[in-house]
């Protein structure tokens, strides 16, 4: 699929010209990056119960999954959380077919994607929206585009950083090569959410206070296991909606009033 097909197109000619150059950092939009330690660790459940939870407390808010390949599920889901506020075509402009690395995709299609490209599509999108989610595709560190990775995104948008890690023996380690990572690139303030899994082991109940040795101001969120899924039709469950409503308060995604719930004991 090429990028910026007709529907992208048709929808921006809609956007307020004096809106389509203004990037995010220079008005008052919130970007948050949804990355992970790999992939299917859990980014589009964390993402689509975000933005579904900050769209019913009233929200301007939206969701892309820039690029994507092997399918559009994932962007299909975040675009339902928004209330369908965009084109899918706009929510996933750069999708490719085969079910490989999207790097290796683009290239097989044909396609140059570099990252000037991408923040130009964020940035215009961003401009119409007061928080803009972005998901990223596989790990932090996995090839985007032509030129650049996970992380030279984040990077080049400036936007807050939510790692996914699932909470399973191993997640210690991944958790510290992506905040070393992390580290090491100069992004700070980075919040942490561990999913957990069908299955718990032993060695998951000792994950908070290993993990606290290693985070300073970064904030680690435990966010539950659903059994039956995710349905976008009724109201998240409690402890769905605790988790998140710390994740908006930390991050500076501040949900109204009249969605607040006790804080977690």
């Amino acid at each position: 699929m090429a990028p910026y097909t007709l529907p992208n197109l048709a929808w921006f000619a809609t956007m307020r010209p004096e809106k389509l150059g203004r990037a995010p950092q220079e008005s008052c939009t919130m970007l948050v990056f949804v990355t992970g330690s790999d992939t299917g660790v859990g980014k589009t459940v964390v993402s689509m119960a975000w933005t579904h939870y900050l769209h019913h407390a009233g929200r301007k808010v939206a969701a892309l999954k820039p690029i994507s390949s092997g399918g559009r599920a994932d962007a299909r889901l975040l675009w339902e959380a928004a209330g369908r506020s965009l084109p899918l075509d706009v929510v996933n402009p750069w999708w490719f077919r085969p079910a490989i690395a999207p790097t290796a995709a683009a290239q097989k299609s044909g396609t140059t994607l570099p990252l000037a490209r991408v923040v130009d599509h964020v940035r215009r999108v961003a401009a119409q929206f007061d928080i803009l989610l972005i998901e990223g595709a596989g790990g932090l560190l996995s090839p985007l585009g032509s030129d650049f990775d996970n992380l030279d995104l984040l990077q080049a948008l400036r936007a807050k950083a939510v790692v996914v890690i699932p909470n399973r023996l191993g997640a210690v380690n991944q958790l510290r090569l992506v905040k070393n990572a992390l580290d090491q690139a100069g992004v700070r303030a980075v919040q942490y959410v561990l999913v957990n899994q069908p299955h718990r082991s032993s060695a998951v109940r000792t994950h908070s206070c290993l993990l606290a040795r290693y985070l300073s101001d970064e904030r680690l969120y435990i966010f539950p296991f659903l059994r039956s899924g995710l349905n976008l039709a009724s109201a998240l469950p409690p402890m769905v909606r605790r988790v998140l409503q710390r994740l908006s308060e930390t991050t500076g995604v501040m949900p109204l009033q009249s969605n607040r719930l006790q804080p977690m004991s």
